[in-house]
């Protein structure tokens, strides 16, 4: 079996790092993804992807990335479900991402940096 997607798309916020309770780094960001087609208005349609991203990949995109930043993400697509409030099943499918790669330049010019999925 093969589970592995590839997107490029950008920031829709500035990343925030959370910590758990064992100290790991956890980024949860979403990716703008504009579709290759137009609707019949002429509009280009953008789909918007959960992406979670650990350790040291969590950590470096919160140093190197900001809202409207073009980030690549390679991982997996996983999927999970909890049960809210209302006792209602709620589904949710996200990118567990394995490398993070910036294509966005930093302010100061800086040079592109890849993050990879660390222990």
């Amino acid at each position: 079996m093969i589970n592995q997607v590839t997107l490029v798309g950008r920031l829709t916020k500035d990343p925030e790092v959370h910590y758990t309770a064992e100290g790991k780094a956890v980024l949860n960001i979403t990716l703008a993804l504009n579709r290759h087609y137009r609707n019949q208005f002429g509009e280009t349609l953008t789909d918007f992807v959960q992406c979670t991203l650990w350790n040291k990949t969590a950590e470096n995109t919160k140093k190197y990335c900001r809202k409207g930043s073009i980030v690549g993400v390679v991982g997996r697509i996983q999927t999970r479900h909890y049960d809210n409030k209302e006792g209602k099943r709620v589904y949710v499918t996200e990118v567990i991402a394995d490398t993070v790669k910036f294509f966005s330049r930093r302010q100061d010019n800086g040079p592109l940096q890849e993050a990879k999925q660390g222990g």
